[in-house]
């Protein structure tokens, strides 16, 4: 009886090709692949209204180990609860922002954005939702991203939030950054758990 060949998961070829900057062992020319024309970690324009914040924090596995070569992006409003995005119905923002961001995870397995603070958007039936940041997450070991949201821990709007409500009492605190300040700047936490007791809540989409 033959054996099986033994399986293998591909990649992961997108923190290469989509976060060079990220990745010490390749380092592309600037001037012919212009990534971050697209796209970066800083999201935050001279025209952009609203509070500037930082958001960090470190991927786990299923182990607890940080994990260095995965790959995050992130899709907000503006601080008037507007997307960059002609078919949301509402006015397109009258600055730059754009509201997407990529980060890749470094050795410690640690990524970071700087942003501005979303404000409040429209929800299933219309109902208003409390502040948020959607995440996508691709990392090695799985075929797709997974999707989850950040938000704020100092946000009354948090206990209305349609969303949020749909996540048992108890999981909620997956969603919810940390808040800090350094430099006279807030820093909110957000730590990301792909698997295990402490896994982060993930929505489908």
């Amino acid at each position: 009886m033959s054996e099986l060949t033994p399986s293998q998961t591909v990649g992961p070829y997108y923190a290469y090709g989509l976060t060079p900057e990220g990745r010490k062992k390749w380092k592309p020319d600037e001037k012919l692949y212009r990534w971050k024309e697209t796209t970066g970690d800083n999201l935050v324009t001279a025209d952009a209204t609203g509070e500037r914040i930082r958001i960090e924090g470190i991927i786990y596995d299923g182990d607890g180990k940080p994990i260095d070569d995965a790959m995050l992006e992130i899709w907000q409003a503006d601080a008037q609860g507007r997307y960059a995005d002609p078919r949301n119905g509402k006015p397109i923002p009258n600055s730059s922002f754009k509201g997407h961001g990529r980060s890749a995870t470094d050795a410690s397995g640690l990524f970071a954005f700087d942003t501005i603070k979303p404000g409040q958007v429209p929800g299933p039936g219309g109902r208003m939702q409390a502040p948020h940041i959607v995440f996508a997450i691709f990392s090695r070991g799985m075929l797709r991203q997974v999707y989850t949201r950040l938000y704020f821990p100092d946000e009354v709007a948090n206990a209305a939030d349609p969303v949020l409500a749909l996540v048992p009492a108890d999981r909620r605190p997956t969603l919810i950054a940390t808040r800090s300040e350094r430099g006279g700047q807030k820093v909110y936490r957000f730590d990301i758990r792909v698997q295990g007791d402490d896994e982060t809540v993930f929505f489908e989409i």
